[in-house]
């Protein structure tokens, strides 16, 4: 199990949690409950704060690495410490689905919607693929929350790739 898909399940679950004490009729435990979510999120956020501040004067790739990491990044965005912007964060997730030759046409900031164009593969006239837009919502899911929707653009068809292959033997 990868650390986004075992992150999004505990985040699932904490929210589920909290949905069952709202709905068992004790407002003072469900208050309780999401009071002590609050203050263990403001309590690793300081944490991770902390990391980020040592972590200022040390050599880049460290850094580089724990930015590159979807478990430490999720957890920057999640507590607004990631010191990447918005579109950096964004190419960063694409870069990571690379074979579906995506690249971003824009931004609504509005409505959450990132529009991508899928780029040919090989020039081929055969597109990128169906499930480009799934995997680029699954790699920003952790890198760019506040993309909350992909629409997936193809690409104008090129030509055609027109296979010539020899005549056959007496044919000539």
């Amino acid at each position: 199990m990868s650390a986004v898909s075992s992150t999004e399940q505990t985040g699932r679950r904490v929210e589920e949690i909290l949905d069952r004490l709202a709905e068992s009729g004790d407002p003072a435990a469900a208050a309780a409950a999401e009071e002590l979510v609050r203050s263990l999120m403001d309590f690793y956020g300081a944490g991770l704060a902390r990391i980020l501040h040592l972590l200022s004067g040390a050599p880049g790739e460290a850094a580089a690495r724990l930015l590159g990491d979807d478990l430490v990044a999720s957890l920057l965005v999640l507590h607004d410490l990631h010191p990447e912007d918005r579109d950096t964060r964004i190419a960063r997730a694409l870069d990571g689905v690379r074979e579906h030759g995506l690249e971003v046409v824009g931004f609504d900031d509005e409505s959450g919607t990132l529009r991508l164009r899928a780029r040919e593969a090989d020039g081929c006239g055969c597109g990128s693929g169906t499930g480009a837009r799934e995997a680029a919502e699954a790699a920003l899911a952790c890198f760019a929350p506040e993309v909350r929707a992909v629409d997936v653009q193809t690409a104008p068809a090129g030509p055609t790739l027109l296979q010539i292959g020899t005549a056959p033997t007496g044919a000539r």
